[in-house]
């Protein structure tokens, strides 16, 4: 058993997933930095310098989320991932949610330019990491649009109107992490029952390798 599993399990738990599902996915997992923003994000620092993220947050926060986006209207999402590793997990998100994925380069002024043939106007933004993501959240800002951001160690928060601390980095990460997201969207708008889960599991979330 790992530290975080004896520490945790310590306490009752009531999580959207088993505590298992979470570390075996390494939701956990921060990096070797911590910005002053994400310090009430951290469950522990490990000996090798890696900070580990409380998952009770991760979960928290996950629940939030799924609340506020289930009162958007789902084409109104735009959600986002610049890096490989997002394309899968935004994807498969958009197509149960309902939501405009963007995956690959984002192109600037999508959200601010109404000349451009791409130009899009959400309600709210979904990204997968500000500091990869930094041209949408820039953009998101200008214009007004609140901004959901899955967040690590590494990130700062600003202009981030609801963080989710996680591994943004991961494959198996993300994959799960998305995975919960939509479920919980989807339970907050009563399109599956409030115990339901997805018809798929969170690898098929997963982008290949």
């Amino acid at each position: 058993m790992s530290e975080e599993q004896k520490m945790l399990s310590q306490q009752q738990l009531d999580l959207l997933v088993p505590l298992e599902l979470y570390l075996q996915a390494g939701v956990h997992i921060g990096t070797h930095t911590c910005t002053k923003h994400m310090e009430r994000f951290v469950f522990r620092v490990r000996p090798d310098g890696l900070y580990i993220l409380d998952v009770r947050k991760t979960d928290e926060r996950l629940r939030v989320a799924g609340k506020f986006l289930s009162r958007y209207e789902p084409t109104k999402i735009m959600v986002i991932a610049t890096r490989q590793y997002g394309k899968q997990p935004v994807q498969k998100f958009a197509e149960f949610v309902g939501a405009k994925p963007v995956t690959g380069r984002f192109i600037p002024g999508t959200l601010t330019n109404p000349k451009l043939e791409w130009y899009y106007e959400p309600d709210v933004i979904i990204i997968t990491d500000p500091r990869i993501d930094s041209q949408p959240l820039r953009e998101a800002l200008m214009v007004g649009i609140p901004v959901v951001a899955f967040v690590s160690t590494d990130n700062k928060l600003e202009g981030v109107d609801l963080a989710i601390p996680g591994n943004n980095k991961g494959r198996k990460s993300l994959a799960l992490l998305y995975w919960i997201l939509a479920r919980q969207v989807l339970r907050e708008k009563g399109s599956i029952g409030p115990t339901d889960n997805l018809p798929v599991g969170p690898e098929a979330f997963e982008a290949s390798i």
